[in-house]
């Protein structure tokens, strides 16, 4: 899930003088061990100290992540991320993963969008405009070319230009995908990919980091547009775009990359109907992960690897692999979490342990995972359109599984509203699940709200 010339790494830190006047007379030391406190008030957990402080002020961390984000928030009630000195979340969202000046960039949400994501944006999406969604993208295409045109440039140098292009695509796409889903994404966003590979191909690049920021950036456009087509139901576009992505890691020798593609990999796996492959993805990913240093990442992992074993029926894998994610997500997140990750976090959590126990039959333990998925979501990061609508499909599923028709109604009632803004096969394929499994209650007065407004969406989709 990619920066602009604005957030680029080579744009020169600005110290961030507004977080140091909240310091005020106290070490960074000092001011590190108030954080630490602040968190532990909340719930919260972060490996604050006086490094991190002066990281801050520095102004090599130009947006916090989610966890520290929440905790700064609780410290100095009333202010904003930018009264704290921090740029808005949609300009470092999905920034490259070799471009560390702004680590901590990498897992938090992003403010809503505001003229990036007008009205006119959101309903060229909801109608798949070809034109549209290309303007949707922005001057990607400008910059990058086609095929075409990136080949013409064989033997020639590449610079600046195309990688910060190459990486604004990650950024755009991810973004979008957020706030609307896959379905009005996918094929548009091919396009950038295939230069992106092309200019590969075809060109040399000016210096090392150069170079190794362009491979980087074509394997994680990659596994976006892998994600794209997973989430609009196109198994075997996905299979091939990770599957692309890991061979990008592998002849570089990108660890993080590898992770990232297998990790991938393995959740395409469990919903394609493929479990064992499934948890031996997701066991290769970890052990591409094992230097990284991402606790967050690592238990990413183990709930991928925890919904291999549910699918598999095997719930003392699930529940070893759920405990490793637990315990690994409860060391807090830190600097070296992975740019991508920036939708893991408690909601993400709740609701993918919702699916394992859904996938073992444990239809209360999962109705109760996937509420707190939704609520968390909701009220955290309601800029995660998407995410939110996912969680209450799943829990209206569980629901009805569970017998309980008219609370499942009820919440299928609320996915039904969020899908003026989403597109996701994926969501829909729940949701017509759900309305299958609530035939049989139709004469209920929620229930028969819920089937006519499902009928309504299935006749427009």
């Amino acid at each position: 899930m990619a920066s602009s010339p604005m957030t680029s790494s080579t744009q020169s830190k600005r110290p961030n003088l507004a977080f140091r006047q909240l310091r005020g007379q106290l070490s960074p030391g000092e001011f590190a061990a108030a954080v630490r406190r602040a968190a532990r008030e909340i719930g919260e957990r972060v490996s604050c100290d006086a490094r991190y402080v002066g990281r801050v002020e520095a102004g090599e961390i130009r947006c916090p992540n989610y966890a520290y984000e929440r905790v700064f928030l609780h410290m100095f009630p009333g202010r904003t991320l930018a009264d704290l000195g921090f740029a808005p979340r949609a300009q470092v969202r999905g920034r490259a993963a070799r471009s560390r000046t702004e680590p901590e960039a990498q897992q938090t949400p992003y403010a809503v969008q505001t003229h990036e994501e007008s009205d006119v944006r959101r309903r060229a999406f909801m109608t798949g405009s070809t034109a549209a969604v290309a303007a949707a993208l922005g001057p990607i295409g400008l910059t990058l070319g086609d095929p075409a045109e990136a080949a013409d440039r064989r033997g020639r140098r590449i610079g600046e230009t195309e990688v910060h292009a190459v990486e604004e695509a990650v950024r755009r796409i991810r973004l979008l995908d957020d706030r609307h889903g896959a379905d009005g994404l996918y094929r548009r966003a091919a396009a950038p990919l295939r230069t992106a590979y092309t200019l590969l191909d075809a060109g040399t690049t000016v210096r090392q980091t150069t170079s190794d920021r362009l491979h980087a950036g074509a394997g994680e456009l990659a596994i976006t547009v892998g994600w794209l087509a997973h989430d609009s139901g196109r198994f075997d576009d996905a299979r091939s775009h990770y599957a692309e992505a890991l061979a990008t890691a592998r002849v570089y020798g990108d660890a993080a990359l590898e992770a990232h593609a297998f990790c991938n990999t393995a959740f395409l796996a469990r919903d394609a109907g493929r479990p064992r492959e499934a948890v031996r993805a997701a066991q290769a990913a970890g052990r591409a992960a094992r230097h990284l240093g991402s606790h967050r990442l690592s238990s990413l992992i183990a709930l991928r690897e925890a919904g291999g074993w549910a699918g598999l029926g095997d719930r003392a894998g699930c529940e070893q692999a759920l405990s490793r994610a637990h315990g690994l997500f409860d060391r807090g997140a830190g600097d070296d979490d992975p740019e991508w990750m920036s939708f893991f976090g408690p909601a993400e959590l709740a609701g993918l342990e919702a699916q394992c126990w859904s996938a073992l039959g444990e239809w209360a333990r999962a109705v109760g995972h996937a509420r707190l998925a939704a609520s968390v979501a909701a009220s955290q990061t309601p800029q995660f359109t998407r995410n939110i609508a996912l969680y209450t499909a799943e829990l209206a599923d569980d629901l009805a599984r569970s017998g309980r028709p008219d609370e499942a109604a009820d919440a299928g009632l609320r996915v039904l509203a969020l899908l003026g803004e989403v597109q996701s096969s994926r969501i829909q394929a729940m949701l017509a699940t759900t309305a299958r499994l609530l035939l049989p209650h139709r004469s209920d007065a929620g229930v028969s709200e819920f089937l006519e407004g499902h009928a309504v969406l299935s006749r427009t989709a």
